[in-house]
This record gives structure tokens, sequence and C-alpha cells, in this order.
């Protein structure tokens, strides 16, 4: 998750977001190895939400980790 520390007060500033289907390609590459549909899917929306999770104290990335795996389990497949 994009981070932007304004110090001046003379600024202008906009941000955007762009939300997209995950990369057909990195999912056969995942799955290509052995790796679930389901698991390679959760290991790439991981992988994105993990920025920003380092940035939580421990108890709260930990709960956004499982509320995010326990949204998934039956969405796949």
């Amino acid at each position: 998750m994009p981070f932007n520390e304004i110090l001046n007060n003379n600024v202008s500033m906009e941000h955007e977001a762009k939300v997209s289907k995950i990369s057909e390609e990195q999912l056969y590459y995942l799955m290509s190895r052995g790796i679930s549909e389901a698991k390679a899917t959760e290991m790439i929306i991981m992988s994105f939400v993990e920025p920003f999770t380092k940035e939580l104290p421990m108890e709260y990335a930990v709960e956004l980790n499982r509320l995010i795996s326990f949204e998934m389990e039956g969405s796949i497949g």
C-alpha cells in the first residue's frame, strides 16, 4: 500500500490506485511447480499485501493475514 509523507504545506498531492486480476502467467508459473490454484492465488495476494502488513503491529498483521485467508477459503475452484 502506498504511503505519501508530505512535509511541505505548499504542495498539492494526488494518488491513484489500480486493481486488476491476478496474472494468468503468475498462476501458471506457480501451478507448474506443483502448487494448487487456491494456494498460488493466496500466495500472490499475500505478496501484494505484505508491504502493508510489515508496517502494522505484529498482532494486527497476523489478524489481517488470517482474515484474508479466511475470506479466500472456498472462493477458488
